[in-house]
């Protein structure tokens, strides 16, 4: 069996990505096939907690307050509310929630302690729960996991390179530390990327690169295509090819064998067959449901009929990591800090994001 390795470099993953499709495709599988089910797939349920009015600049996102793009900002869902929609997905046949702030990080207070409510509410439910909140901390990443937390989604989004053309408002080094603080728990690691940026081959086996050095690798790594919306700076690119898609899931599956790798943002666009070929290179996640976060998203039940069309089943909960314990707030032995860390504000600023803000202002 292929072991992971953790010093691959950016040119031997561009031989990789750039091989004859036939032959990339073939080796994918052969390596997916060693350390995973070929017929089973992870369905995971994406929830938006709190949307809108982030501070950030990314340039792929709409949830930026600074751009005009008619997202409508909710407040922190209530502990009840997330409840219920976790057993919705549990009855559709998700086995992990992921739940989503649009935060720069995390703060301690009321509102995190609200967080750990859900993921205390959702881990007894028995599905694993992932969370999306920003950079955090070491002693709020041991929050998480004392309440049950089974994954920490904090994606890399692109090269190191690449990253400073796209976010102007925290580092790339902000992401690496967070993952960090994440690995000093028992929670695991979801990290991923975007494609269709206008970033090179380059810059996507730089990612590669950045992910598959990490030690160990994280335990799912989201594919996104970049769903280009109207507002904001990156709103005229043009969707990803399908083939683009198939040689990065591809690429990433040989690099990293056993991760789970999500085929996540931007499967509207795909065909069935396109989606298809994505699960035979080595894709085996996915996000179900009408939306991710604040983008279209396929239909639960057309996921399931193309499940059934390829004979994939859905993969049970912990069949990767066993079943977090749940420790209550009350038997906690860490609590909140107050802490106000300084996560980093790099001073450059990006043409494109600028201009996306200033039509904002002129919308409003």
């Amino acid at each position: 069996m292929m072991a992971a390795r953790h010093n691959w470099t950016k040119e031997e993953i561009l031989v990789i990505y750039n091989k004859p499709l036939m032959e990339l495709l073939y080796e994918a599988a052969t390596i997916h096939r060693l350390h995973h089910d070929p017929n089973t797939v992870q369905v995971s349920t994406l929830l938006p907690i709190k949307t809108g009015g982030c501070p950030e600049d990314c340039g792929y996102c709409p949830q930026a307050a600074r751009y005009h793009t008619n997202i409508e900002g909710n407040d922190l869902m209530s502990v009840t509310q997330v409840k219920a929609q976790a057993l919705r997905a549990k009855a559709s046949g998700s086995s992990r929630v992921c739940m989503g702030a649009a935060w720069r990080n995390v703060k301690d207070g009321e509102e995190f302690d609200q967080v750990l409510e859900m993921v205390r509410s959702i881990n007894k439910l028995d599905m694993e729960v992932c969370c999306t909140l920003g950079m955090l901390t070491e002693n709020q990443a041991k929050r998480l996991a004392e309440a049950g937390l089974y994954a920490y989604n904090h994606n890399l989004d692109s090269s190191e390179e690449y990253y400073k053309k796209v976010i102007s408002t925290r580092g790339f080094e902000d992401r690496l530390k967070t993952i960090d603080n994440v690995r000093k728990t028992n929670v695991t690691v979801c990290s991923g990327g975007i494609i269709g940026m206008g970033e090179t081959e380059e810059d996507r086996a730089g990612m590669l690169v950045a992910l598959s050095t990490l030690n160990p690798q994280p335990e799912s790594v989201p594919i996104n295509a970049l769903i280009a919306v109207e507002g904001t700076p990156l709103e005229d690119q043009k969707p990803v090819s399908i083939w683009d898609m198939v040689r990065m899931v591809a690429t990433t599956r040989i690099v990293m064998p056993e991760t789970q790798v999500r085929l996540s943002a931007g499967r509207t666009q795909m065909s069935q067959e396109g989606q298809s070929l994505c699960f035979f290179a080595g894709a085996n996640s996915i996000f179900a449901g009408d939306k991710l976060l604040t983008t279209p998203n396929p239909d639960v039940n057309e996921d399931m009929e193309l499940f059934k069309l390829l004979g994939l089943n859905t993969q049970k909960p912990f069949i990767k990591k066993i079943q977090p314990q749940t420790v209550e707030a009350k038997d906690s032995k860490y609590e909140s800090l107050g802490e106000k860390p300084k996560w980093s504000r790099p001073e450059h600023t990006i043409e494109r994001n600028e201009s996306a803000k200033e039509k904002a202002k002129s919308l409003k």
